[in-house]
């Protein structure tokens, strides 16, 4: 089967990669927006491609090399402090590049199926009647990123009745692992903790709300969940993925300080 990730050099999409070509048998393709950037593990593992997927024409160029039969759409920007710093270019690629994908399947009349990449953030405001959240929870995105999000699946279901394309849609709860960006909250905290045992900076961990909760996933579980998805989802449904266990973030600092050489200051 040959399956095209979009996203591939990003966290989630680097771990997807190694999943898929352990499971040997798919020819891999994955697409970034610039060529070059494939980590050299993947070297003569994964066919590279390169696109922007606002300009519709290279990415109908892109999907016309791959002739990809399953493509996950992991590219975008995952960021929500981002998505308020800069909420035009969030939406811009978060929304015009899922729709130019659907645009080159049609116009290419690929019958790929596609495996779209959501967020919990299009849950958004959620009240206690709301819990446990299920996919049929309405949407009250409370930020840019959230609501990009939500276009985007919308987009997916549209597309799904009115032409017939083969969308999976999947809202994503926090998954976590080596290699994530420090802009994610359990980096954040294992980096500080990493550079005070190296000397590199006071032995004090610089922290935000503790008492907050969070559904975590290791990253590696929640790429499987996608590949399981991609093989039995239903076309046109939504699912979420998680654990379906609330972390309080003191719980997950309180881990990571355990594993601890050194002692640190928690500071607020």
């Amino acid at each position: 089967m040959r399956a095209l990730i979009t996203g591939v050099t990003g966290f989630v999409g680097s771990y997807l990669a190694d999943y898929l070509l352990a499971q040997g048998r798919y020819e891999l393709w994955g697409l970034s927006r610039a060529p070059g950037r494939l980590p050299p593990r993947f070297h003569g593992r994964i066919a590279e491609l390169s696109a922007d997927l606002n300009d519709r024409q290279a990415t109908q160029a892109a999907l016309r090399v791959a002739r990809p039969d399953l493509i996950f759409h992991l590219a975008g920007q995952p960021f929500v402090p981002e998505s308020f710093r800069d909420p035009a270019a969030t939406l811009q690629i978060n929304i015009l590049g899922a729709l130019h994908l659907f645009q080159a399947i049609l116009e290419l009349q690929c019958p790929a199926r596609i495996l779209v990449i959501g967020s919990y953030e299009e849950y958004g405001k959620i009240s206690p009647s709301d819990l446990p959240i299920d996919e049929h929870c309405p949407l009250r995105p409370t930020n840019p990123y959230g609501v990009s999000k939500a276009a985007q699946g919308l987009l997916a279901l549209q597309y799904h009745l009115s032409h017939g394309i083969d969308t999976v849609r999947v809202r994503p709860f926090n998954h976590i692992g080596p290699g994530q960006s420090i802009r994610f909250v359990a980096a954040a905290f294992a980096q500080q903790i990493a550079r005070i045992e190296h000397g590199l900076q006071p032995p004090v961990v610089q922290v935000g709300n503790l008492s907050a909760r969070r559904d975590l996933t290791d990253v590696r579980d929640t790429v499987r969940a996608y590949a399981l998805l991609a093989e039995h989802g239903q076309s046109g449904a939504v699912y979420n993925v998680g654990s379906g266990q609330a972390v309080m973030m003191q719980e997950l600092l309180d881990q990571l300080l355990a594993l601890s050489s050194v002692a640190v200051e928690v500071r607020p």
